[in-house]
């Protein structure tokens, strides 16, 4: 049998092995599925909402086990680590809240004769493959609606975080959710595709990088199935003249290296006024410096490792050639100890001198580092924020609310901030734009990417 292996970053050992699914075993899911969204689909939907809160409930009630689990699986802080579970209830909730309204059948205004309206059908059983970084709330962000949908659903887990699709299935079954509305599998790349491709799949949910999209695509290719699409992201903030700096750099700061920058939408890039560009500077450095690297089980640590030693060493790599072609590096790894080539554990960086000739500025770095330039005005800053491949989310720090709103609707984003970033709002929709993927999650409109119309002209005898 196949087997997986999760090594963690907290110090290189190995933390959880688990069986792959065989081919049985796939069939076996697939065809619970198929039995159990037959029955699924028409049970009212304030009982799946029912089923679904009480899921919630089993959940948050193991918080901190989940929260020790997720830090030895991804090395995310422990003192950070349990605001994830707090997220995965914040979303879940909000979709749930909203189920009713928003699955509700479209009434047409009468018409003499006819009885005329638009029900919402789901659209069968949903594979959700999702990602290791935030592996709870990007999870919820496409389980709990489809399930709320009328949907059945299989999850792929990263290999990073398999006990992450564990911990919610039993949260399901702690709820009484009836067999085959929930299923997960941990599975190599050749049976993912092969899964995708399965005519029993009807939908497919991914978040991850550009090249898992693509294969997504490949694999969906000719079957007419709805995907929805979540990839990488190179996101910018802008800083204007007239912000409250200290504010500023810390929302900005925490952006860009919260969870060490292990995040789609984390900020990438930031662009400054010119006039208080060398200010800036200074405080963000001094916001790097007060993090403490470290063993992320240690409550005092507030920067993790990256997940791995090679992620680790392709930020080092983005770095060392942004020094070479000019940049400024402000951070002297040196004062690190734990940071080493080979090692997960990265020390923060911030460059200046930067452009977008280098990789820093172009490629997703993953990773606590951000390249920071100077602007002469908000047009050359909105120009050099869309100058980018990616276009997830996007952020302005400005005392001016109109000017900064006039400047997001200029911005070739999914979701723009002002004055915030590098947050999801359940009540929003979540969507990318170019690399960053398509389709849309959360708010009202999630729902209509996990259901299909079905319109009803009913004349009268």
């Amino acid at each position: 049998m196949a087997t997986q292996t999760t090594i963690s970053p907290v110090d290189g050992s190995v933390y959880v092995r688990r069986e792959l699914a065989d081919q049985e075993q796939i069939e076996g899911a697939l065809e619970r599925a198929t039995e159990a969204q037959r029955r699924w689909r028409d049970t009212p939907v304030a009982e799946r909402a029912r089923y679904c809160a009480a899921m919630v409930d089993a959940f948050v009630a193991r918080r901190d086990d989940l929260a020790h689990e997720l830090t030895w699986q991804m090395g995310r802080p422990i003192a950070q680590a349990g605001g994830e579970i707090g997220g995965f209830e914040e979303r879940a909730r909000g979709m749930i809240g909203m189920a009713e309204e928003a699955l509700a059948p479209i009434r047409l205004a009468d018409k003499p004769g006819f009885t005329r309206y638009i029900s919402r059908e789901p659209l069968g059983v949903s594979l959700i493959v999702a990602p290791w970084n935030f592996p709870f709330m990007t999870a919820v962000n496409a389980v709990v609606p489809a399930i709320l949908a009328g949907n059945v659903v299989i999850l792929k887990h990263s290999a990073q975080t398999p006990l992450c699709a564990e911990r919610i299935f039993e949260a399901f079954m702690s709820a009484g959710l009836p067999e085959g509305v929930f299923q997960f599998l941990h599975l190599s790349h050749d049976a993912t595709e092969a899964l995708i491709r399965d005519p029993r799949i009807n939908h497919v949910s991914f978040t991850g990088s550009v090249a898992g999209g693509e294969m997504v695509e490949r694999n969906a290719r000719g079957r007419f199935i709805a995907t929805a699409l979540e990839l990488g992201g190179k996101d910018p903030a802008y800083i204007r003249a007239d912000v409250d700096l200290d504010a500023a750099v810390a929302g900005v700061m925490d952006g860009a290296f919260f969870n060490s920058g292990q995040s789609c939408c984390g900020i990438e890039r930031i662009y400054v006024s010119r006039e208080i560009f060398t200010p800036f500077v200074e405080r963000a450095v001094a916001w790097l410096k007060q993090l403490t690297l470290g063993d992320p089980s240690d409550p005092r640590t507030t920067l993790g490792p990256v997940v791995k030693p090679a992620a680790a060493d392709f930020v080092r790599g983005q770095v060392e050639d942004a020094v070479a072609a000019g940049a400024k590096a402000w951070i002297d790894p040196g004062d690190y100890p734990l940071s080493v080539p080979g090692s997960a554990y990265l020390a923060p960086q911030l460059l200046t001198d930067v452009d977008h000739s280098m990789r820093v500025m172009s490629e997703e770095s993953f990773g606590p580092v951000v390249g920071v330039m100077a602007v002469d005005g908000d047009d050359e800053a909105v120009a050099l924020m869309n100058d980018s491949a990616f276009g997830l989310t996007a952020a302005i720090f400005t005392r001016d609310l109109a000017v900064g709103e006039a400047l997001a609707q200029r911005l070739e984003a999914g979701t723009v901030f002002t004055n915030r970033c590098d947050y999801l709002d359940p009540e929003l929709a979540w969507t990318g734009v170019k690399q960053s993927g398509r389709g849309c999650s959360l708010s009202r409109l999630g729902f209509d990417t996990l259901t299909r119309p079905k319109s009803f002209h009913l004349k009268h005898a």
